[in-house]
């Protein structure tokens, strides 16, 4: 069996959930290779994409809020979307590349890829998965038409049901996380004598991190406070500059799961894939700062089922993050809710579905 996974850059969360599921294939000895849609759809395209989501992003992300209230709207009208017509254009380049490595099922992370998937499904036999990496069913995913649809909890069938998906399609395997990630040991360079606050600002670094590391420096005592910038140098600069033993400060790392190991409480952006890892980890979570659009109602799904703390300004969250250090009872409750409703080993769930049913 030979497996692809496809992806695209815009956001860390999709490439990440792709890897994982890579790697839980490889786990079990199957031929799995991750691709960039855009890398099929022209040449530089991928970078083109990123530099459009990246500035969307900016300005606290309202032209991403903006745009993702538009796609929403016309998601509504049930018309085929101009965003499944440029998919729709791939199809025949996405099909030659499917026949000419011959990839038994291809999976998407990303909605572009699973509606060119979509568009090549119509004219042949083809079987592919679609992988919802936000706690929503997000605007067009009506028009793909995947053989499985892995979403992100139980508590969410019902609302892709309503979106035109069967249940019979349905995967509630949570966004998927490879065992290889939660299976992780703590290195002994991270230390482990004091409570630790691990704040990570998602990939692209957003947030108002540098005010919220000050605050905290100041108001929380003898408690370790780890930053992880992701690419923004300029932060990564900014904070490397403070003169204090208890902050750690970190760009792009490749062992963010033994740093959630080792925290005490996370503080993050409400991105799908971040939240997730935290929730399967099963750690104590504030989540701050969504960009406007489906983060939003990543925020709402996190806090409507208590499976976090949230905070809309900086004081708000250093009283909460007081608050959670202190209450041993509301970090259980917290976790047993994220137990309840996430389930964890998800990209192994996937995979053991797709090896007994689907090989």
């Amino acid at each position: 069996m030979k497996i692809v996974v496809f992806t695209c850059k815009t956001g860390g969360g999709h490439n990440a959930c792709a890897n994982y599921i890579k790697e839980e294939f490889e786990r079990n000895n199957i031929l799995c290779d991750v691709v960039d849609y855009f890398d099929l759809v022209g040449e530089k395209a991928s970078d083109i994409a990123e530099k459009i989501y990246l500035d969307s992003t900016k300005g606290n992300g309202k032209v991403f809020g903006s745009v993702y209230k538009l796609g929403e709207l016309y998601s509504k009208t049930k018309i085929p979307s101009p965003v499944y017509g440029l998919n729709k254009l791939v199809k025949d380049r996405l099909f030659q590349f499917l026949e000419e490595n011959h990839y038994d099922l291809a999976i998407g992370t990303h909605l572009f890829p699973c509606l060119g998937l979509t568009a090549i499904k119509k004219e042949h036999l083809i079987h592919f998965i679609n992988v919802a990496t936000d706690y929503e069913c997000i605007p067009f995913w009506r028009e793909t038409k995947p053989d499985y649809f892995v979403i992100p909890s139980p508590l969410l069938t019902q609302r892709f049901i309503d979106n035109g998906f069967s249940e019979d399609c349905i995967l509630p395997y949570g966004i998927s996380i490879s065992s290889k990630f939660l299976d992780a040991t703590i290195s002994k360079d991270i230390p482990r004598d004091k409570d630790m606050i691990l704040l990570t600002s998602g990939s692209m670094g957003f947030g108002n991190i540098k005010k919220i590391v000050a605050t905290m420096l100041d108001e929380i005592p003898n408690t370790y406070i780890v930053v992880v910038c992701g690419n923004n140098k300029k932060l990564y600069e900014e904070l490397s500059q403070i003169e204090n033993d208890l902050l750690i400060v970190k760009g792009f790392i490749h062992n963010m799961n033994e740093y959630m190991k080792a925290s005490t409480v996370v503080i993050s952006k409400p991105g799908g894939l971040t939240t997730t890892e935290v929730a399967e980890l099963r750690k104590p979570l504030i989540l701050i700062s969504p960009i406007p659009g489906v983060e939003d109602y990543n925020m709402k799904f996190f806090d409507t089922n208590h499976m976090c703390l949230r905070a809309d300004k900086v004081s708000q969250l250093i009283e909460q993050t007081k608050r959670l250090l202190k209450d041993k009872n509301l970090q259980q409750e917290l976790i047993s809710n994220q137990e309840k409703n996430i389930r964890s080993y998800s990209a192994k769930a996937l995979v053991d579905f797709v090896l007994k049913e689907m090989k």
